[in-house]
């Protein structure tokens, strides 16, 4: 008759739990003994093993129980009523087997924080590369729509129009106007001291029209179009939609990105001209309250104050703020890998990295302009 296969479970005393083994420990049931002391290593640390059942037991069996009864922060278990005819192999294995500790973490170093700062610039510059490789290729799809028409999808990006700038028009108009009613009031509050209040009317649109106008209509939008476009593109990359273009011969850069970038590139300019709008009426609510002057002088004022130039100084930002915005949106999406964890993780770094460009690009313009005397 054969031997009963080796077993292994834990028995509550009344010292404690105890670990109990039988059966035979052979290298014939090494596997299905490995499963068991996995699931048992689980539980609390036990007082002993008794292996008064054991009937059978090889080197590959001894080194499992040697291996389940040194694990843990309590230290070794003691093997109990162990068969004399084992005892030797029992020895042997003990002094030699797996001595499990432990892993106490490793103070960090300066060297580790070094290479923590290393690892993330290399990545940094690593997908700086794939950003630019992105816009090659959209480049290259974008000459091949001009030199093909009929390509171009004039439908989707109707849509996008509609989804990226009219449904944007309440919240980017909210926060423009209050925007510039708190240019004014702090304006206000400190030219109050030098007795020059009336230049309030100056600040807020130089600053509105040069600076906040297209700057925060750029974040929200890349904070509201921008993830929008990696989410939806992302869930088309998890559901193997963007597969089934290219299986059609469609390419996903003509199909997804080319519509949502001209989408965007028409709608923020006139996103920002109506910003511009609500941040100078906000600031002449405000400095009507506060300078005592009257709307009409208001707009007087500012029709001294600034001049066309500062207004296309802020409008010649938004198609490349657009264009920046879109790519970053549509080159996240693409990324995304398999999961809805993915889908949220790239939506987070499109807005990020959105914004982080566009404040880049913004000052990029503003040495620019100061070097042009614009």
């Amino acid at each position: 008759m054969a031997d009963q296969p080796g077993w292994i479970k834990l028995v509550q005393g009344p010292d404690g739990a105890e670990l109990r083994a039988g059966g035979a420990w052979i290298v014939e049931h090494a596997a299905a003994l490995d499963r068991l002391i996995a699931e048992t290593a689980k539980a609390a640390p036990p007082k002993g093993l008794d292996l008064a059942e054991v009937t059978l037991l090889d080197s590959a069996g001894a080194w499992l129980l040697a291996r389940a009864t040194s694990q843990g922060e309590a230290g070794a278990v003691p093997w109990l009523n162990l068969a004399a005819e084992f005892q030797p192999l029992a020895e042997r294995v003990l002094a030699a087997g797996p001595k499990v500790t432990p892993e106490r973490p490793r103070p960090r170093t300066f060297v580790d924080w070094v290479a923590d700062v290393g690892e993330g610039a290399e990545e940094v510059f690593s997908e700086t590369l794939d950003l630019v490789a992105f816009f090659g290729e959209f480049v290259l799809a974008l000459g091949r729509v001009i030199l093909r028409p009929r390509r171009f999808r004039w439908k989707p990006l109707l849509v996008h129009i509609e989804q990226t700038g009219i449904n944007a028009l309440p919240i980017v108009g909210l926060i423009s106007f209050l925007v510039g009613v708190v240019l004014a009031y702090q304006g206000a509050d400190q030219l109050r001291r030098f007795g020059a209040q009336i230049f309030t009317v100056n600040m807020v649109g130089v600053s509105v029209l040069r600076e906040m106008g297209i700057l925060l209509t750029a974040i929200v939008v890349a904070g509201r179009s921008g993830s929008a476009f990696t989410a939806q593109i992302g869930t088309m990359q998890v559901s193997e939609e963007v597969d089934a273009l290219r299986t059609m011969g469609l390419d996903p850069m003509e199909v997804l990105a080319i519509p949502r970038v001209a989408a965007l590139v028409i709608s923020l300019p006139l996103l920002t001209f109506f910003a511009d709008l609500m941040g100078l009426l906000g600031g002449g609510v405000m400095c009507v309250l506060l300078v005592d002057i009257t709307f009409s002088q208001y707009l007087g004022l500012l029709n001294n104050a600034v001049t066309a130039t500062h207004f296309w100084v802020g409008m010649v930002k938004a198609p490349v703020f657009a264009i920046l915005i879109a790519l970053v949106g549509c080159f996240e999406g693409l990324r995304v890998s398999g999961s809805a964890e993915s889908v949220g993780k790239m939506t987070t770094r499109s807005v990020v990295e959105g914004i982080f460009l566009v404040i880049i690009f913004d000052a990029l313009f503003s040495v620019l302009f100061s070097i042009l005397s614009i």
